[in-house]
C-alpha cells in the first residue's frame, strides 16, 4: 500500500556533506541571512536575473542562491517562510515557458551536480539532480552506460527532466520519468525524503512529473542501460504514405519520429535502432551545414518577419537541403538521440492518444493548406515534430494511461527577434484539445485546474493534495504553478520578455 503523504519516513541522508551549523530554527532571521550571504549573488551578478534559453520569459527574483552543497537548502527554504516568499529552482533554464520563472527566491543548481553512486552491475546511476544530462552521458560513458531514450536536447538538469515529464521518441518507450527508480526530495523543512514505488509512493508519484511544487529534488536514481550506438534511417515520404502507413511507420524502430514540413506535403522519416557496430557520423560541411543551413536560413526567416509570403518558399528550400535521398547514420546513442535547436524560438507540443494521430493530422494539413491558400494566412515554420510513447501510471505525465503521439510547432526568432506566433499557436492548441490533447508540461500554455481535472481525473487531485501536505504555505509555488495548478488569477504574460 501506497504510503500517506502525512507519514513520511525520513532517513538519515547520505547525500547532505557533514555541517557545522545547526538546524535553521536555531538561528535569528538576520542570522540566516549572514549564513547564506556567501552563496548569493550580487545585484549585479549576470546570474542575478534569469531568461529561458529562448529568451521568451524572463525574470528578475528577489534574491538568487548558487548553492555549493545540499545542506545549505534548508537554510534558504527557512529564510524564504520568514520572509513570505517562495522558493524556484532552475537549472539550465531551456523551458519555453514560464515555469522556472520567479518573483521570489531563486536557487540556481549549477553545483548540485555530484555522482553519488554508479552501480554498473545492475546498471542504475545515482547523481545530484542538477546534473546537466550532457555530463551525465559523460559520466555514463566512463562506465559503459547509456540513458535509454531522450529528448532532443542534453542542455537540461536530470532534475528538470524528471519534473516535466520530459520525452523522447518510441512506441515501447515512456517518457524519461519512467525510468527513474527513486529520489531524494528534500521538503520546505528541510527534510529529505527517499521515495519511490516501495517507499513514500504518492511523494514519488507527484515528483516524477512535480513541476518543482512537490519539493527541492535532491538526488536520482535513475534505470540506465549498457552503452550503445543507434543505426538511424533516414528517408523522405508524402503526407499521404505517411498517415496511411502510420503503424508501420511508429513500430518501425525502437526509436521512430517524423518532421513534416507543410509547404511542402512530405516528411521526414527517422527510424533508430540500436546497434554496437562502429559507428559512422554524418560527415559535416562548414559551407552547406553552418553558411548555407543556419546563417542564410536565419537570414531568410529574418527577411520572413517582413515579407510572410517566402515563409513556405524558405521551408521548401530547408526541406531540399536535407537531401531526397535515403541515407543511414550511425553514431552514439546520445548523437542520435539529440540535434542542434539552431535558433531561438517560440514552440509549444501537446500529447494526443495514439490512435486518433491519423485524424488529428489530417486535420491540422487541412487546416494549413487554407492558411498557405489564403494571402493574409499564417505561415506556419518548420517542422512539424511528430514522436511517440507508451503508456505511463505517473499521475500528470501527458501520457497517463495511454499510447500517445506528441506533436509540436516552432516559430523561429531569427536573431533572437520575435516573430507572430499567437493566432497560429491557438488554432493549433484548439486541434489538439479537440483531440483530448494535454500539453506539456514545460512549454507555454493556457489551462487551468479544471482542464487538469478533466486530463488527469483523480491523479490531478492526487497531486494536488500532496502540494497541499508536503508544502502547506505554498514555499516551492511560483506563479506558474499558482496560475495552472490552483487556478490563480496570474498573468499569463507576466513573465514575457517580448509582445508578440
Amino acid at each position: 500500500m501506497p504510503v500517506p503523504v502525512s507519514m513520511f519516513v525520513s532517513k538519515p541522508s547520505r547525500l547532505l556533506p557533514p555541517s557545522s551549523l545547526r538546524s535553521p530554527q536555531h538561528y535569528t532571521t538576520q542570522q540566516l541571512w549572514d549564513i547564506v550571504n556567501p552563496i548569493r549573488l550580487p545585484s549585479n551578478h549576470h546570474g542575478a536575473s534569469f531568461s529561458n534559453w529562448a529568451k521568451t520569459f524572463h525574470c528578475t527574483p528577489s534574491n538568487v542562491f548558487l548553492p555549493q552543497s545540499s545542506n545549505q537548502l534548508p537554510y534558504i527554504f527557512d529564510l524564504a517562510r520568514r520572509e513570505h516568499t517562495t522558493v524556484r529552482a532552475t537549472g539550465a533554464g531551456h523551458s519555453p515557458s514560464d515555469i522556472a520563472c520567479t518573483n521570489g527566491f531563486m536557487i540556481r543548481t549549477d553545483n548540485l551536480n555530484r555522482v553519488i553512486h554508479i552501480d554498473v552491475e545492475n546498471q542504475v546511476a545515482i547523481v545530484e539532480g542538477g546534473m546537466s544530462l550532457h555530463k551525465l552521458h559523460s559520466v555514463l560513458a566512463e562506465k559503459g552506460l547509456a540513458m535509454s531514450n531522450l529528448g532532443s536536447i542534453s542542455d537540461q538538469s536530470i532534475a528538470g527532466v524528471v519534473t516535466t515529464a520530459t520525452h523522447g521518441t518510441g512506441v515501447n518507450y515512456g517518457v524519461i520519468p519512467t525510468h527513474v527508480l527513486a529520489l531524494d526530495v528534500m521538503l520546505p523543512n528541510g527534510q529529505v525524503v527517499h521515495c519511490s514505488t516501495e517507499e513514500n509512493y504518492d511523494l514519488f508519484q507527484a515528483s516524477r512529473c512535480g513541476l518543482g511544487a512537490s519539493g527541492f529534488i535532491i538526488a536520482v536514481t535513475l534505470q540506465v542501460e549498457k552503452a550503445f550506438r543507434l543505426r538511424e534511417r533516414r528517408e523522405v515520404i508524402t503526407f499521404d504514405d505517411a498517415v496511411y502507413n502510420l503503424e508501420k511507420l511508429a513500430s518501425g524502430a525502437e526509436h521512430a519520429k517524423l518532421w513534416w514540413f507543410p509547404a511542402t506535403g512530405r516528411m521526414r522519416y527517422y527510424a533508430a535502432d540500436r546497434t554496437y557496430d562502429p559507428p559512422k557520423p554524418v560527415k559535416g560541411s562548414w559551407f552547406w551545414d553552418i553558411f548555407i543551413g543556419f546563417h542564410l536560413i536565419q537570414f531568410l526567416l529574418f527577411l520572413g518577419r517582413y515579407l510572410p509570403s517566402i515563409v513556405p518558399l524558405i521551408s521548401r528550400f530547408a526541406f531540399w537541403l536535407g537531401g531526397e535521398s535515403p541515407s543511414v547514420v550511425q553514431d552514439e546513442s546520445h548523437r542520435i538521440f539529440n540535434l542542434d535547436c539552431l535558433f531561438s524560438q517560440y514552440t509549444t507540443e501537446w500529447a494526443i492518444p495514439y490512435e486518433r494521430t491519423a485524424a488529428c493530422l489530417s486535420e491540422l494539413r487541412t487546416w494549413l493548406d487554407a492558411e498557405h491558400r489564403d494571402p493574409k494566412g499564417l505561415r506556419p515554420h518548420f517542422p512539424i515534430e511528430i514522436r511517440f510513447s507508451c503508456p505511463d501510471d505517473i499521475w500528470l505525465s501527458p501520457g497517463n494511461g495511454r499510447k500517445t503521439c506528441w506533436i509540436g510547432i516552432v516559430q523561429f526568432k531569427p536573431y533572437n527577434l520575435p516573430v507572430s506566433y499567437r493566432k497560429l499557436f491557438s488554432r493549433f492548441e484548439n486541434i489538439m484539445a479537440s483531440h483530448a490533447g494535454r500539453p506539456h508540461w514545460a512549454k507555454a500554455h493556457g489551462l487551468g485546474p479544471q482542464d487538469f481535472k478533466r486530463l488527469y481525473g483523480r491523479g490531478y487531485d492526487k497531486f494536488v493534495k500532496v502540494l497541499k501536505d508536503v508544502d502547506p504555505e505554498g514555499i516551492f509555488r511560483n506563479e506558474y504553478v499558482r496560475r495552472h495548478v490552483f487556478g490563480e488569477d496570474i498573468s499569463t504574460r507576466v513573465y514575457k520578455s517580448y509582445t508578440s
